[in-house]
């Protein structure tokens, strides 16, 4: 079920209530309560697919005990080798078999030796890619000697299955969020408080600016060829907004529910639009998923020590499956490419870390090099972007050269004017709102705290009734594919 949708309306406030006055006094019956919760949420999709997360749960908690039992340093890597090639055998084969295969066709095609294979109809598992790696984490941790293993399968099985960031993320570490599962949770008002302003400013960013955004993507990328350039200027920048405020806006509901039980979360995104160099960024956008390249890929390659093929090569490898882990298409190695070739000139001048502070951070204004930083970082973003939207590469390149065309320089022309006007609007008071707020874990954690209360029950007041006034076409969560 959605975030935002009915069922999910009826099904959070009964899982709250019976999770506080039922399950409130006995640990276990707390995590086991989150276990059929989280299930039922995971099952109102597929129930089919409990089976993998099940499997999955039941190697990666077997393998770790015997890792604590276990000395010897070959039989020790010969399980991790399993719970690796259980948990990336499983997100191979249903989110990269026919990958696979039609480039293997596609590449004898090529010399002359046609071959007649069918692909499977295979349906990817929702959330696929994040569990599989919050698990994998944990094994990793285990035989790395960072975490000691849990005895307790029915905590570890809440940590796997745990429902408000199941199916995108954050991709939590065992070693923040599975100690959560140990202690007793108490219900704290102020945590509650918190988690549904969070969760309230989620819902703002996907109903009213990423769903409003993806009308007018939609239009204007499903339709390329009939456009200018400067429409599909357009069209890039409201993808831009429609995937950040789709992906962090999922990312904000998570981490607010996630307060509801008592339980912290970590940020995924710090206002990445603001960054001043793509390193900055990365440090900012899907942290959880940056940090987990960075942790168990990046840093075990040498990371950016050794000669500089070296770190050339590490960053090539580290964007290139990101991107790969995104989805199986080559569009998404290429966004991945790209990227790196951003990145790169940073690294190899030793300025990748530069800006590891907030951008004017005590200022109400950037000043003129700041804003002429964050404008390049974003507009380099933004065009990447369009790799990560099209359908396939050729469809990305023509879309280029119609932008980098004479047509650039005409007046946008498009069916959803009315709709992107309107929705402009709401994206710069959205801007001035994350502005604000770039400093807190969330735009509007401290916003407005120092006024009285009644304007700030107004401020919610205006969210909530933004959420009804203009809501748009309902769209799917981008990364639910992922």
């Amino acid at each position: 079920m959605l975030f935002n949708s009915i069922e999910f309306a009826i099904f959070i406030p009964i899982t709250f209530l019976l999770y506080w006055f039922i399950a409130n006094n006995n640990l276990k019956l707390q995590n086991l309560f989150i276990v059929v919760a989280s299930y039922l949420f995971y099952g109102w999709w597929d129930w089919r697919f409990l089976s993998l997360i099940l499997f999955s749960t039941l190697i990666d908690y077997s393998i770790g005990i015997r890792l604590s039992k276990i000395k010897n340093l070959s039989e020790r890597k010969v399980l991790l080798l399993i719970s690796v090639f259980v948990n990336f055998g499983f997100l191979g084969f249903f989110k990269y078999y026919n990958f696979f295969l039609d480039n293997f066709i596609a590449a004898f095609s090529f010399f002359g030796q046609p071959i007649n294979i069918q692909g499977l109809d295979i349906i990817l598992p929702v959330g696929i890619s994040f569990y599989t790696f919050q698990t994998l984490s944990y094994t990793i941790d285990v035989y790395k000697g960072k975490l000691e293993p849990t005895k307790d399968f029915i905590a570890f099985t809440a940590f796997v299955c745990f429902f408000p960031q199941l199916v995108a993320g954050p991709i939590e570490r065992a070693t923040n969020l599975l100690p959560q599962f140990y202690k007793k949770r108490t219900f704290e008002y102020n945590k509650a408080v918190d988690g549904l302003r969070q969760l309230l400013w989620g819902l703002f960013k996907k109903i009213v600016i990423a769903d409003n955004s993806a009308q007018i993507a939609n239009e204007i990328f499903n339709n390329s060829t009939e456009y200018s350039g400067s429409t599909l200027v357009l069209g890039a920048v409201f993808f831009t907004f429609q995937i950040y405020g789709d992906f962090s806006g999922y990312s904000d509901m998570a981490i607010g529910i996630s307060r509801l039980f008592g339980f912290k979360l970590k940020q995924n995104f710090a206002a990445p639009y603001f960054s001043r160099d793509i390193a900055e960024f990365w440090r900012r956008w899907h942290i959880s998923l940056s940090t987990w390249f960075r942790d168990y890929l990046y840093i075990p390659l040498g990371g950016s020590r050794g000669k500089t093929y070296m770190k050339v090569r590490n960053t090539f490898i580290i964007f290139i499956t990101s991107g790969f882990w995104h989805g199986a298409n080559w569009t998404f190695i290429v966004w991945g490419a790209l990227n790196a070739l951003y990145f790169l000139p940073l690294l190899l001048q030793k300025k990748n870390k530069i800006h590891s502070d907030v951008v004017a951070q005590g200022k109400l204004l950037p000043n003129l090099k700041e804003f002429y930083q964050i404008s390049k970082t974003f507009s380099l973003t933004l065009i990447a972007w369009i790799f990560f939207r099209a359908d396939n590469i050729g469809h990305a390149w023509s879309f280029l050269k119609t932008i980098f065309s004479k047509s650039l320089f005409t007046f946008p022309h498009f069916s959803e004017k009315d709709l992107a006007v309107n929705t402009s609007i709401l994206i710069i008071i959205f801007l001035i709102v994350e502005w604000l707020g770039r400093e807190n874990q969330y735009a509007i954690e401290k916003l407005g705290f120092n006024k009285n209360r009644s304007i700030r029950w107004l401020f919610y007041l205006m969210i909530i009734i933004s959420l009804f006034w203009f809501t748009g076409q309902e769209q799917q969560f981008i990364y639910f594919q992922f």
